[in-house]
Order: structure tokens, then sequence, then C-alpha cells
């Protein structure tokens, strides 16, 4: 479960290269600005509509990707093909988006990795963190990546506590993970595979794949009293 290869299927994908001899997924994370600055290669092959804003020339723009009006990308920035820069996004830098992505309206992104098909439509926030393919962020899920007493982020899992050595840590989330509407995730947050989580959920920790995440409300409803 901690390992990049419990999580993904990348070893075909065109940056399979970033998960290269790492001990645990998350190491991934400070590699990210490095990667994408060696492997970039600037350069707009998609249309890039009038009133998107694109700041400096580190930024590479996949062939039939459309980046909308009032987006807003700040390189370096890798961006693959067919993907969709929605109006309102907010891309800070040091990002890898696969192909057939959607960084969706008023959603931020920054030091993350968006995999093939990986999907965040509204609303959504993704910090330090690495979404695996054909992941899909439900409207207002926030993927939380600092602590709030900005302490280093620790895994427990079986028993062990792992440091991290990271101060900033958003989730890792398998392929074909959901997250439902207003989901939110803790700084650290890994979950495995096929995981679905439903709405307004509060997640953290290491979470198994092929599982479901709910949480339970208590609903009342009473009679209306009439004012008097």
């Amino acid at each position: 479960m901690l390992q990049p290869v419990d999580l993904f299927d990348y070893k075909a994908w065109k940056h399979a290269d970033l998960f290269d001899n790492v001990t645990h997924v998350w190491d991934v994370l400070p590699r990210i600005g490095d990667y994408v600055i060696s492997h970039l290669e600037p350069g707009i092959h998609g249309t890039v509509m009038e009133g998107a804003f694109l700041e400096g020339d580190d930024i590479f723009i996949g062939a039939g990707t459309v980046v909308e009006p009032g987006a807003f990308i700040r390189g370096p920035a890798i961006i693959g093909c067919n993907t969709e820069v929605r109006q309102g996004a907010y891309i800070r830098g040091t990002v890898l988006v696969g192909d057939d992505c959607v960084v969706g309206h008023t959603t931020e992104m920054k030091n993350s990795v968006m995999l093939d098909g990986a999907k965040a439509g509204h609303f959504a926030y993704i910090g330090d963190s690495i979404l695996g393919r054909n992941v899909n962020l439900g409207a207002g899920t926030k993927l939380a990546n600092l602590k709030i007493n900005n302490s280093e982020v620790v895994i427990r899992h079986d028993g062990e506590t792992l440091q991290t050595g990271l101060r900033k840590f958003g989730a890792i989330l398998g392929d074909h993970v959901e997250l439902g509407c207003n989901s939110v995730s803790s700084p650290g947050t890994i979950i495995g595979p096929r995981t679905l989580v439903y709405p307004n959920a509060s997640v953290a920790g290491v979470i198994p794949g092929d599982a479901f995440v709910k949480v339970k409300q208590n609903q009342q409803i009473h009679p209306h009293r009439a004012r008097e």
C-alpha cells in the first residue's frame, strides 16, 4: 500500500520514471519540481483561449488541450494532451498533468501530479498530492496539505509510525479512486485503488483499496413551529 506499484498502473505512462527508485510513494512529492523542469520542452500545442493567463515560458501544453478564459497557469508546468483547464483554474507551478484530465472551474493545484484521466472538475484544492489514473474528485473536494500545527506529516500503518520528512503532504489517491462532493482529506492521506469516499466525509490515514468510506449522519426532522 505504500509503494507506487501498489497504487498506480503507471509502467506504460510516459512519465513512469517519476516513480523510479522510491522507497515510499510520498518520496515522489519532493522530486516533482526537478522532474518537471528536467523533462520540460516548452511549447503550446493546444488551444489557449483569449483571456487565459500564462506566466513564464516554462510551460508545455499538449495537442488537443484547451485552456479556457480566466484560467491562470504559472510554470514550470507540463500539461498533457486532450486535457481541459477550465475557467478560473489556478495552476501555481511544479505540476504534471497527464492526458485526458480536467483541472476544473476554480480548482487550485500546486506541486502535484495527475496521471492520465484524472479529473477535478469543480472547486477543488490539490496541493502536494498525486492523483492516479481516472481518479475523480467531486465538487468542493479539498486535499489538505498542511497540518494545523505546521508539524511534520507522519504515516501510521500496520502498527508502524513512519516519518515522511514532509511538512506539506496532501493526499495520494490510487487509480480509479472517487471522492464525493465536499469531502476533505487530512494531510498524509493515502487511499488504495478503486475506493469510493462518500460525500461530506472527512478522511485520514491509510485507507485500503476496493472499499467504501461513509460518514453516518443523524438526520432529524421536526414539525415546523409556526411563529406567533
